[in-house]
């Protein structure tokens, strides 16, 4: 099982940034996928999750609104599309298969990618 995220990059406050994580050696169309995020000296934390039919997501409230999850299953990726950018959304943005339990939680997830740091500064 491979998942490679990139996309990330430097960027002012308030730009736009797309994620992507492609996956391979799973059953991608049947998995959950998620994004988490580590700023430094920081835990990792929640920031988005996309159900395996592409018909639920949900965001932590400090992205709501902000930021949008998605897939393309023909392509076996994931997306984190992240507008309106704050210094604070800093961090190493990593994907995740989900594999049970609460979405929130770290533990819940089985494979995860590399990560790919986002740095929002002016």
């Amino acid at each position: 099982v491979q998942l490679q995220a990139f996309g990330g990059g430097l960027v002012r406050p308030g730009g736009s940034l797309r994620l992507s994580c492609a996956a391979s050696g799973l059953t991608f169309r049947h998995s959950d996928m998620g994004w988490f995020r580590q700023a430094p000296g920081k835990e990792r934390d929640f920031v988005a999750v996309i159900t395996w039919r592409g018909d639920n997501t949900y965001y932590s409230d400090s992205v709501k609104g902000r930021f949008t999850i998605s897939r393309d299953d023909a392509k076996s990726t994931v997306y984190l599309q992240m507008n309106s950018l704050k210094p604070e959304d800093t961090a190493v943005y990593y994907c995740a298969r989900f594999m049970g339990g609460r979405y929130y939680s770290s533990q819940s997830y089985d494979y995860w990618g590399q990560g790919t740091l986002v740095t929002v500064s002016s």
